[in-house]
């Protein structure tokens, strides 16, 4: 009965490998173009201006200078990405408000210029559009394990866990008046960062010297570049309203 009834978990076990979620073609998999939030689609499908608004952003870069923490190791990889101009620049041309400038590779740009200008015969491009509004900020923070928790049971050598945690980050976004230097707006948004694991096993002697041992699991971690990309979306979105509230700018009626 004993040996009947440990080949029956056990077969549940290995059923239960099967059906999980898996990568398939271990990993081997097209490259995507990332869709557009909800978010994003929500603030595509409101009126926009006229014409865009010319901003620019100089950075907007980690502010955090934390690292990914990791068990017993020393680690030099950022907890969070060092993209954030690039996904910034994305988020504005996406938004339809805003045209934005290149600013954070200046030098590049101004270089190429005068090679243009040297093969032009002393005829010079026209000189570099300016921009009213300048936005600034960066991922100020981000805490780990701000909730954690878990439940198992185990009987008899036969056991089950699962184990949930949740990190947070916060970026700041404002909006400067480069005329003035004024800051007109300043606004913040948090995201939850959530990452999960679930494990079941069976630890079991069936003779004397004899050992039985079957263990099935995964994990789930939420990518933290998503993360702060939502986080930077939901920011984007808050200032442009709170900027149509204030005055500063209207949508095309």
């Amino acid at each position: 009965m004993r040996k009947l009834m440990i080949t029956a978990l056990t077969a549940v076990l290995v059923s239960g490998c099967s059906i999980m979620p898996k990568p398939t073609n271990f990993n081997i998999e097209p490259a995507t173009i990332d869709a557009r939030s909800a978010i994003m689609e929500y603030l595509r499908e409101q009126p926009r201006p006229a014409t865009p608004i010319p901003v620019t952003v100089y950075a907007f870069r980690d502010q955090t200078g934390q690292y990914k923490p990791q068990a017993n190791v020393s680690s030099f990889s950022t907890a969070v990405t060092q993209g954030g101009t690039s996904m910034m620049m994305q988020l504005l041309l996406d938004s339809g408000w805003f045209a934005p400038l290149e600013r954070e590779n200046l030098q590049n740009l101004l270089t190429e210029r005068q090679i243009h200008n040297s093969a032009r015969n002393g005829q010079e491009l026209p000189p570099l559009k300016e921009a009213r509004l300048m936005l600034e900020g960066g991922i100020i923070s981000y805490d780990t394990n701000t909730t954690t928790g878990g439940v198992g049971a185990e009987y008899f050598g036969i056991g089950a866990s699962e184990m949930y945690r949740e990190d947070q980050v916060s970026v700041y976004l404002r909006a400067v008046d480069v005329h003035t230097g004024q800051v007109l707006l300043s606004v913040s948004a948090t995201k939850k960062v959530f990452s999960m694991e679930l494990r079941a096993g069976l630890f079991r002697y069936v003779s004397l010297n004899r050992l039985l041992e079957a263990e099935a699991g995964f994990s789930m971690n939420e990518p933290v570049q998503h993360s702060v990309q939502r986080a930077m979306e939901t920011a984007l979105v808050e200032l442009i309203e709170e900027g149509q509230v204030r005055g500063f700018w209207r949508s095309q009626s």
